[in-house]
């Protein structure tokens, strides 16, 4: 009996504050574990609900949760959603003076919040810590957990204090710890860094079915983006570039051609960023172009769609970011443009980045390494022929079908080559080279170009010099690519990423078995099939009229409410009012995202709206 009231108390809060019938897949294991008392590390991609597994429990468990989260506008989101759902919560970092601090620590000692928010830096300070000591903590958490491995793509220093934060409490309370990326090597770090006690661990799955992943080799960046935004002028999306520079220049570029854009990047001030960070989450503005500086605290459930207009540095960075589309379960889209030079930036930003921490030369070796290593992934990412969907999932170490019948690859038509002379080729270039050079010159030689580098290293004396002039470059570059894919040669992990032979490179000049490659006839070439936005998906005409009147009548009670869109209603929820056309309160609570407290806020306006469309239809 006390099992099944606990499932009731469970499901009754989850529908009260959350708006929810039933948990996301992996949820309800992590609720259970941390309500049971047990530590949890829990992987989970973005927008599979990670902060419900925390903030659930943190209603159930007697006293106060504690989160530790990296950024300002990470917090504010999530404090501003729970205080919407009509949960007290609070946060303590440096955008608070010390008198608004002491006055939301006092609330906390009363019983006021059931959750705190802080800044990694200020669990050492003397007045946090004299909190922490003297209150009742159910429960730390620490959200971006990657944050505190030092093998991870974005290391901060001041995770380092939490284990020390945990020793100085009286008492030890229930620590759970959530992530998006973490490869196994950086889980297991995560596991050692924060000592987790007899650890309950889960990796959900990083798939996101609702995501289109397709890659465009161009060279006219600008104009295809300008195409894109064309097509989706009603839509929110976040377009990321490798520099402020970069970011700069499309701003003014799609300015000009009359598209509502705002832009972020750590050169402008912090009272702009802030301004157009606003104006993005209040849906002012569409479309947001960023440096990877932006986004990390953004909770905007109904970006459509995220478009890279340079490569990133590493898997980790790409499958973040990208991840920012469709958190609310719909239809989105991420299309990453791609071009050789992209490398040549991310290369230069690496060699030029400020290494934070206090580093062995041996451990500078290693991230450096890394670092190299992620690059060499990603431009695979961007230049493989095969399933993008499958390439993402292997990095993170998910199994994955070859073909998910949904990304650009898996859509678009590839012509088969053998190319077996070619491959052969290759090899012998590179091993009558020496293997001391890398990819362009090893093509420029094949295809006898002649060019100072080739004459000065003497290339034009490769006995595979020109051998490969009518292939042609694309084709050569496949080839190499393909080489690389299945181990008949490898790239050293340094800045030059030299072609190297492997043990298997001999076998293959004496293989009578035909070498297949797949290439696209045109390069360009569009998917034959794409998905629609998530305002279209599975709604008539009829109802997408619905949804657009909805659309404003939302924003209208945000305004009024100083709170942005998609707190007071998803896409997603707004799609179930026109599915479900609910006329009373009772109905209204089945609706997808509409808790009790919503309907308290919100329903009355909601089902005015939703009957006058259906009085309209019986004209």
């Amino acid at each position: 009996m006390e099992c099944l009231k606990e499932t009731a108390d469970k499901l009754q809060t989850l529908k009260t504050y959350f708006g929810y019938d039933s948990f996301r897949p992996g949820q309800e294991e992590i609720v259970d574990q941390i309500l049971s008392g047990r530590d949890v590390l829990a992987v989970m991609p973005t927008g599979a609900g990670k902060s419900l597994c925390y903030q659930l429990p943190a209603l159930l468990m007697p006293g106060i949760t504690v989160v530790v989260s990296p950024l300002i506008s990470l917090m504010m989101d999530q404090v501003k959603a729970l205080n919407e759902a009509g949960v007290h919560a609070a946060y303590i970092n440096s955008s608070l003076t010390e008198n608004q601090i002491a006055k939301a620590l006092e609330l906390a000692k009363t019983g006021r919040y059931r959750i705190i928010y802080v800044a990694p830096e200020r669990l050492e300070t003397p007045r946090f810590l004299d909190f922490a000591c003297h209150a009742e903590l159910a429960m730390l958490t620490v959200d971006e957990a990657h944050c505190i491995s030092q093998w991870g793509q974005d290391f901060r220093p001041s995770y380092l204090r939490i284990r020390e934060f945990v020793h100085r409490l009286p008492r030890r309370p229930v620590i759970s710890a959530f992530t998006a990326t973490a490869t196994e090597r950086v889980r297991e770090d995560i596991l050692a860094s924060l000592e987790l006690e007899n650890p309950f661990t889960a990796v959900t799955g990083f798939d996101r079915e609702n995501l289109y992943f397709e890659v465009q080799r161009v060279k006219d960046k600008k104009g295809k983006i300008q195409s894109y935004l064309e097509a989706h002028r009603e839509d929110s999306g976040i377009i990321y570039c490798a520099t402020r520079k970069g970011v700069d220049e499309l701003y003014l570029y799609l300015e000009n051609a009359g598209f509502s854009v705002g832009r972020y990047h750590a050169g402008m001030s912090s009272e702009a960023r802030t301004a157009s960070q606003e104006d993005f989450i209040y849906d002012r503005v569409k479309v947001m172009l960023a440096t990877n500086a932006f986004g990390m605290g953004i909770d905007k459930s109904n970006v459509r769609f995220v478009l890279h207009y340079n490569m990133p540095q590493s898997m980790e960075n790409y499958y973040q970011e990208a991840g920012r589309a469709g958190r609310d379960g719909g239809p989105a889209e991420c299309i990453l443009y791609y071009s050789p030079q992209d490398v040549v930036i991310n290369r230069f930003l690496l060699d030029s980045k400020e290494r934070t921490g206090e580093y062995t030369q041996e451990e500078l070796r290693i991230v450096c390494s890394q670092d190299a290593e992620r690059l060499h992934r990603m431009e695979m990412y961007c230049t493989t022929n095969g399933c993008l969907r499958h390439f993402i999932l292997r990095y993170f170490g998910e199994d994955a079908p070859e073909n998910c019948g949904s990304c650009s690859n898996c859509l678009a038509d590839f012509e088969q080559m053998d190319a077996g002379e070619a491959a052969a080729d290759v090899i012998r270039c590179v091993k009558a080279s020496g293997q001391r050079f890398g990819l362009n010159l090893m093509v420029g030689t094949l295809l006898g170009a002649d060019t100072a580098k080739i004459r000065n290293y003497r290339l034009d004396e490769n006995p595979s010099y020109g051998k490969q002039s009518k292939l042609g470059q694309p084709l050569l570059r496949e080839v190499i690519r393909a080489l690389l894919e299945q181990g008949y040669l490898r790239q050293t992990e340094d800045r030059y990423s030299l072609l190297k032979l492997t043990e298997n490179s001999e076998a293959l000049l004496y293989s009578e078995e035909p070498f297949w490659i797949s290439y696209r006839r045109e390069e360009e070439r569009k998917p034959a099939v794409r998905k629609k936005s998530a305002s279209a998906a599975e709604l008539t005409e009829k109802d997408r009229e619905l949804f657009e009147e909805l659309r404003k009548l939302r924003a209208e009670l945000a305004r009024k409410r100083g709170v942005p869109p998609y707190i007071v209603a998803s896409d997603k929820t707004l799609a179930d009012l026109c599915g479900k056309m609910p006329h009373t309160r009772e109905e209204l609570l089945e609706v997808n995202g509409m808790g009790e407290k919503k309907v308290q806020m919100y329903g009355e306006a909601f089902l005015a709206k939703v009957r006058e469309a259906a009085a309209e239809d019986k004209v």
